[in-house]
């Protein structure tokens, strides 16, 4: 249903290293920028950061990206942690969600809460 999302930012260029590094073990990556605008994706460019355009405090966000495996979910979380993302949820199942779901959860630079997940045995 959702072509694409946007988020405001505060800081373009460190929340555009943040999901290079979180986003890169799922297979997304940069795919356009449009002046400040930089958006990313496995295909298209489904996901865009956008520079904030007053001061008021933003809303914490809830993003879940797909991901192929757990092993890919790991590999977010850890990739996240390294550039010194908080992390919210270490990898596991959530059980409550449903018998595969497999999770992890960490704020990006904005303090928006974002998962990776796997919905695969």
């Amino acid at each position: 249903m959702l072509d694409h999302v946007a988020i405001q930012v505060s800081d373009i260029a460190s929340s555009a290293a943040f999901y290079d590094a979180a986003l890169g073990p799922l297979g997304g990556a940069r795919k356009k920028q449009f002046g400040e605008n930089i958006s990313f994706g496995v295909t298209g460019h489904p996901f865009w950061l956008v520079p904030a355009t007053d001061a008021t405090p933003s809303r914490e966000l809830h993003i879940a990206f797909v991901a192929g495996d757990r092993a890919s979910v790991d590999a977010f979380y850890a990739a996240a942690l390294a550039t010194g993302a908080e992390g919210l949820h270490a990898p596991r199942l959530w059980p409550e969600y449903h018998e595969s779901y497999y999770g992890a959860f960490v704020r990006d630079p904005d303090g928006n809460n974002v998962e990776a997940v796997c919905h695969l045995p």
